[in-house]
């Protein structure tokens, strides 16, 4: 099979692209923008991001073996002297996307991309996992999803790949669009809309404009739309769109499913069907969001050629995403990490988890701040009493600015909450046996770096 390659033609299709010294010019197997992962004969493109210049880093390239670079414009002076071909854009990002789109324009694999509110790591982990079972795969790792991640994941595809499962995240108007035009989808999901990234995107319309933007790019490529039909601003869609398949649990769908029952582990066992055609399943994944987000991948799967049967051997080899909703056991106590990130959805969610949860009746939530939620954040904080109360969670320890809020309001109702403004004093809580014979949860933004509280349950009460 032919091994892809970025050729001279490539490097003058880059748009404001200068090349110094062409007729060295070599085609090159690659690109990378980090010299600690180099490869001979790639292409270097140096960016600077908030800790590091890449220009700082470019003769670490040469000696490695980068078999051309491409800089700022406005830096060619300090690399005159270099011996390969030195190309120079006005901006060196842009740059990295448009050879990614190149590189996607070269690639026989079908790409599908998958973006949302809530589950699209998840639920990216799981379709790969089900894919793998046939397919030559390769996918977006960890959550390398933005402006920059987006390129590279593409950059990891070659001539042997058969399918390209692409994460695409976004905090600002504009990223999806940009992004989705780098990765040409030829199938696209958007895993639900919700309050999320409210700073930047205003309001969940401002939040189904963005990502729907994923949705209009495939359609101008004759893609298929998956489409959560349960959502109530994506089900308005499915006329938009010529292709669409739909999936749910409560509106009659192209495949649709239902949750048959609930373990005391909060795992579901349900039922899948497609054109008459149905299986059962028990992932080992826990909460209502994991069936959607299993539903989702199953759906796909379905579209690509996949059997149930091959689903179905493939979804026993699942695991939970470290860090969200990762359910552990202990002697004296149930963990539930999940301290990724969180909005008000995921929150939600994490909370009822506990409810079914059955080990211990005790329930105790450790949560921190929401972030980017922009103005609405002080109510959107207050507006998680009604699920606490109603989930008859025992114990509420509250930490952040915005959870202060929260703490007040839940005073208010006469809720068990306590709430910390000192970090310490929390963790000097959470080592006391107040723990013990609890379903725990702990929850916050990124920013709030609560898996510090979880190793600190960890270290106290873990075997």
């Amino acid at each position: 099979m032919k091994t892809l390659r970025i050729t001279l033609q490539d490097i003058f299709n880059i748009p404001t692209a200068r090349i110094f010294n062409p007729d060295a010019f070599k085609s090159l197997l690659g690109v990378s923008i980090d010299t600690r992962t180099i490869k001979k004969n790639f292409l270097y493109v140096a960016i600077k991001g908030d800790k590091y210049d890449g220009h700082s880093f470019v003769s670490d390239a040469v000696k490695k073996g980068a078999g051309a670079i491409i800089i700022k414009e406005n830096r060619l002076k300090s690399f005159e002297n270099i011996d390969i071909p030195v190309i120079t854009v006005k901006d060196t990002k842009k740059a990295l996307g448009d050879l990614a789109a190149l590189w996607r324009s070269k690639l026989n694999a079908k790409v599908i991309a998958l973006t949302g509110s809530n589950g699209k790591t998840t639920t990216k982990e799981i379709l790969t996992t089900l894919l793998t079972e046939k397919f030559r795969v390769v996918a977006t790792k960890a959550n390398n999803n933005n402006d920059i991640g987006v390129p590279l994941s593409i950059f990891e595809a070659d001539a042997k790949t058969e399918l390209l499962v692409l994460e695409l995240g976004t905090n600002h108007f504009g990223e999806i669009e940009y992004t989705s035009n780098i990765a040409q989808p030829d199938i696209a999901l958007i895993t639900n809309i919700g309050e999320s990234h409210l700073e930047f995107l205003v309001n969940s319309d401002g939040v189904l404009n963005e990502k729907k933007a994923l949705f209009d790019v495939t359609e101008k490529r004759s893609g298929k739309i998956i489409l959560n039909a349960d959502d109530s601003r994506l089900n308005k869609l499915e006329k938009k769109y010529n292709r669409v398949v739909s999936f749910g649990f409560r509106n009659s769908n192209c495949v649709s499913g239902k949750i048959l029952e609930t373990d005391p582990m909060g795992r579901t066992k349900l039922r899948i069907v497609k054109d008459n055609k149905s299986k059962e399943f028990l992932i080992s994944l826990p909460g209502k969001s994991n069936s959607y987000n299993f539903l989702a991948a199953v759906t796909i799967g379905l579209e690509c050629g996949m059997s149930f049967n091959e689903i179905e051997k493939s979804a026993k080899r699942l695991k939970g995403v470290k860090q969200r909703l990762e359910v552990s056991e202990y002697k004296g106590l149930t963990l539930i990490d999940d301290t990724y990130n969180a909005n008000p959805n995921s929150m939600i969610e994490a909370i009822e988890l506990m409810k079914k949860i059955k080990r211990f009746k005790k329930k105790i939530a450790v949560l921190g701040d929401m972030f980017e939620l922009g103005d609405e954040a002080p109510l959107i904080h207050r507006k998680l009493a009604d699920v606490i109360q109603k989930s008859r969670i025992n114990e509420v320890y509250l930490t952040g600015k915005l959870m202060n809020e929260l703490y007040k309001e839940l005073k208010k109702r006469k809720v068990s909450a306590e709430y910390f403004q000192e970090r310490e004093e929390l963790s000097e809580l959470l080592k006391e046996e107040i723990l013990l014979d609890s379903v725990v949860l702990v929850k916050g933004s990124r920013g709030m770096k609560m898996e510090e509280f979880v190793k600190t349950i960890k270290d106290t009460h873990g075997d």
